[in-house]
């Protein structure tokens, strides 16, 4: 059974940083691209942040750039997404998404929430 399970969400200031990580299991992780993605309250959810199965190639929102950072633990199955400055619009639910590399497969976490807010 597939599972991502993410965690770290929560109330910060504005200005404030969170790490958010996402952990998997029943997948081969090493062979799966990660992103990040969000959704807040009435938008679509929008790509924030992936990197390559080995970690060797990240791409970033143009509004996240510079500000959050994308990596990954293979060995512990894990991705993490390091947000820093963060923002009121930055308010979302941030959902971890795999995708196996060359093939259209893919799996979502449940979602954490983060909200910026004084």
């Amino acid at each position: 059974q597939v599972q991502l399970v993410e965690s770290g969400g929560g109330l910060v200031q504005p200005g404030g940083s969170l790490r958010l990580s996402c952990a998997a299991s029943g997948i081969a992780f090493s062979a799966y691209g990660m992103s990040w993605y969000r959704q807040a309250p009435g938008k679509e959810r929008e790509l924030v942040a992936a990197i390559t199965s080995t970690g060797g190639s990240t791409t970033y929102a143009d509004s996240v750039k510079d500000r959050f950072t994308i990596s990954r633990d293979n060995p512990k199955k894990t991705a993490y997404l390091q947000m820093n400055s963060l923002k009121p619009e930055d308010t979302a639910v941030y959902y971890c998404y795999a995708v196996l590399m060359g093939a259209d497969v893919g799996y979502w976490g449940q979602g954490t929430e983060v909200t910026v807010s004084s």
